[in-house]
């Protein structure tokens, strides 16, 4: 039996594993401190944007070694998929930014007139943002370090239509690799073999989301630290209708294959020379 260490953090909870394997989900975080609420329209407050459920879906990777990053708060004070300065991770179409003042509908989330100055997004950068990514850069190195290299699997979810983000329907499942630059060619095209070796759901690599912040800034092939991202169709496993419930029965119908993906990550190993 291996042993784990599992700092519990304001911000975040860390289980640290084994293998050579990361995961994190960056936006599965439903709270707001108190000083801040009062900033926000009464519908921030069912958090519809959230990814949904993640932490309960991809529990199985605690039990194959692989450590895991959950955040505590919500992306409505900070996403921790942008980076801190604020760019857009996708020029030519409609984002939200680090501290989001739109619902992903584009609706307004704050209030009028109390939306956030520059100085409470440092603030927030500072006390939430800065610490999740400290924790992701030394977890990444302690796992290079010990076992060679590194693998980031940042997990998301997303409504299947969301006309204010993006045209259409999305594809059930939609790998993200910054257009093969944050991992090795390997790795990619084996996760994209498991995608396309199914015929059950719908997928894409290096579609509409191509990865965020997350995946771009960390995968570093050469330094041996490779990052994906998958952004995932709530309908492959919850309801996409308030109250957002979890669904077992479509849950099982993905879970092998997320563990399918998983296990590639855990078994993948860089050529070496």
């Amino acid at each position: 039996m291996h042993r784990t260490r599992e700092p519990r953090m304001t911000v975040f909870t860390l289980h640290r594993g084994t293998a050579p394997l990361l995961v994190s989900l960056p936006h599965v975080g439903t709270e707001l401190p108190d000083d801040q609420r009062t900033r926000y329209v009464e519908r921030a407050f069912a958090f519809e944007d959230t990814d949904w459920h993640l932490e309960q879906l991809y529990g199985f990777v605690r039990e194959l070694g692989a450590s895991l990053i959950v955040p505590r708060y919500s992306r409505y004070l900070i996403d921790l998929n942008r980076p801190s300065e604020n760019a857009p991770m996708y020029p030519g179409v409609n984002n939200t930014e680090l501290c989001p003042t739109r619902f992903f509908t584009g609706d307004p989330l704050y209030r009028d007139g109390a939306a956030p100055d520059a100085d409470e997004i440092t603030r927030r950068v500072a006390g939430f943002w800065q610490p999740y990514h400290d924790a992701l850069r030394d977890e990444l190195e302690r796992i290079r370090a010990t076992l060679g290299h590194a693998v980031l699997f940042d997990g998301h979810s997303i409504k299947s239509e969301l006309p204010w983000l993006f045209e259409g329907r999305l594809p059930d499942l939609n790998l993200g690799t910054a257009g093969g630059a944050s991992c090795d060619a390997d790795l990619r095209a084996a996760l994209a073999g498991v995608l396309a070796g199914q015929g059950r759901f719908t997928q894409v690599v290096d579609g509409r989301f191509k990865g965020g912040h997350i995946t771009r800034h960390y995968g570093q092939p050469t330094r041996g630290i490779h990052a994906i991202q998958l952004e995932m169709c709530w309908r492959c496993y919850m309801r996409e209708q308030p109250p957002y419930a979890y669904d077992r029965a479509r849950a099982a119908s993905v879970l092998p294959l997320l563990r399918q993906l998983v296990g590639t990550l855990l078994s993948w190993r860089p050529a070496r020379g």
